[in-house]
């Protein structure tokens, strides 16, 4: 058993999490047709700026689908104009509506002459009756041709909104087709390195990166190779070069930006309402054994994800600075992908009432300490506040002066004597 004064302190509270480095921003780029490698604008490693060509593709096929969506929009736009001719009035019509009438003239004439009054009356009151029977059939028959023209005019309308219709579809698969054609150049749509060929993690054949430092060269390899290993398989980066054959979907292009790097921590969910944006924390990579960086909370996740043994984490992102060596010196830029173990200084309380985390042991649901009073050993509810990983922060039970166990703490009791 040993006992220690209680004194003032600071006291830093850590959270531990596994991260990853992760890129600014990334783009995968896809071969839009099956075809071959025309040109290479952009070498595989080299700077790329957004909306610059990377490759170009060469693709008979979408091409000849292209050629093939023209010539059938071409048609439908032929189609799409229907005139339907109807009937009109005819000439031999026109001249029997002259005779009638001149007829009608005639007999009107000659019953006008007629001496008798009875008689003649007679004869008129038939005539107006043989107008009135000509008009209505002529009538009918106008009403007829209207009628007729009019399911023409019908039929016509049909056939215009189905010519319509296929030319909406025609057109589309032009756009599709076209679009085909154009993304058979490949821009990049951000500004970053280029990594020509399929997709992949590389297993020590040298990094898509350019430029490492000699000391983060090695640590680097072996690092993307174990990561390679643990992949499910995965092979190693395939290069594409001029008149390669690609199919349609195939990765040919990976963009990554590393102006600025970032890390992607795990945070288990009983630590996490502890962290909020702004914290800092130290940073310590796998590959860099001795470098430590640092970094801060950019944001929480508010959607859970299963651990991986099986509980429920957080996504942090954190912001990552610069870093040095143990001699001092900068430390390497870091890779994207690499493992990383995070120290999340959530909780700094300075000047305060500390004693060593041996003191404290657990009383039920409280925590308590044992006081050495008048050289005797008397056990004290304590309310804690910052936790570190060899200090702790005492808000209320103790004070500066007093006598704890820091040491056996486990193996004493209320009341017992203090040795001599």
């Amino acid at each position: 058993m040993r006992v220690a004064e209680v004194t003032r302190g600071t006291v830093v509270e850590v959270v531990e999490a596994p991260a990853t480095v992760t890129a600014r921003a990334a783009a995968t780029l896809t071969a839009a047709a099956a075809g071959t490698v025309a040109e290479i604008v952009v070498p595989d490693g080299e700077r790329v700026d957004a909306g610059q060509v990377v490759l170009r593709i060469d693709s008979p096929e979408a091409e000849q689908t292209l050629a093939a969506a023209l010539e059938a929009d071409a048609q439908a736009a032929a189609s799409a104009q229907v005139d339907v001719p109807g009937l009109a009035p005819s000439e031999a019509a026109a001249r029997a509506d002259e005779r009638a009438a001149e007829s009608m003239d005639a007999a009107r004439a000659a019953a006008a002459e007629i001496p008798d009054e009875t008689a003649r009356t007679q004869a008129l009151a038939s005539l107006a009756r043989a107008e009135a029977d000509y008009a209505a059939l002529r009538a009918d028959a106008e009403r007829a041709v209207q009628r007729f023209n009019a399911g023409l005019g019908s039929l016509a309308e049909a056939l215009g909104s189905l010519s319509q219709a296929q030319r909406v579809q025609t057109q589309a698969a032009v756009g599709v087709a076209q679009r085909t054609v154009d993304a058979l150049v490949v821009v990049s749509p951000v500004s970053g390195i280029v990594s020509l060929g399929t997709a992949g993690v590389s297993t020590g054949g040298g990094s898509s990166l350019p430029g490492l430092p000699p000391e983060l060269a090695g640590a680097a390899e072996e690092a993307l190779g174990a990561a390679g290993s643990s992949a499910g398989g995965q092979g190693p980066v395939t290069t594409l070069t001029a008149g390669a054959p690609v199919s349609a979907g195939q990765t040919v292009v990976t963009v990554t930006d590393v102006s600025s790097l970032s890390l992607a921590a795990q945070v288990d969910e009983t630590d996490v309402l502890l962290v909020t944006p702004g914290v800092p924390a130290t940073v310590e990579l796998d590959a860099l054994p001795g470098a430590a960086y640092e970094a801060t909370v950019a944001s929480v996740d508010v959607a859970p994800s299963s651990g991986t043994a099986g509980g429920v984490s957080y996504l942090v992102r954190l912001a990552l600075e610069g870093g040095s060596t143990d001699d001092g010196d900068p430390a390497p830029t870091p890779l994207p992908g690499m493992s990383a173990v995070v120290d999340l200084r959530v909780r700094e309380a300075a000047d305060v009432v500390a004693v060593p985390v041996s003191a404290v042991i657990r009383e039920g649901d409280r925590d308590a300490v044992w006081v050495v009073v008048d050289d005797v050993i008397r056990q004290r509810l304590v309310r804690l506040g910052a936790q570190g990983e060899t200090t702790v922060e005492v808000r209320e039970g103790l004070r500066v002066g007093e006598q704890v166990v820091v040491e056996g703490a486990d193996r004493v009791s209320d009341g017992q004597s203090l040795e001599p």
